[in-house]
């Protein structure tokens, strides 16, 4: 019994560890099959296909991606350490 619980215990603990972070890819294909949700059949693969080849989108430069971070800092009148915060964040995730 007790090795049955430790064994549990190990897979349980084990598991989140094996998970990883959809790579971009994946990514992908998830937001076209959530933008194509609720077609189905031709229409489905279709529409599929032309969101996968599609170019990605245009990566923003520096300079659009600090004004939209200011933009955004501005709106939610941070100051101090919670804006350095946020812009670090913002910058990054852009």
């Amino acid at each position: 019994m007790k090795t049955l619980s430790l064994l549990a215990c190990l897979v349980l603990l084990g598991g989140p560890a094996v998970v990883s972070a959809a790579t971009p890819q994946q990514q992908r294909m998830a937001d076209c099959s959530a933008k194509n949700k609720g077609k189905t059949g031709e229409d489905y693969k279709t529409a599929q296909k032309a969101c996968l080849s599609a170019p990605a989108p245009a990566a923003s430069t520096p300079q659009e991606r600090m004004k939209t971070c200011n933009a955004d800092a501005a709106a939610k009148k941070l100051a101090g350490d919670a804006r350095k915060t946020f812009m670090s964040g913002c910058l990054k995730a852009h």
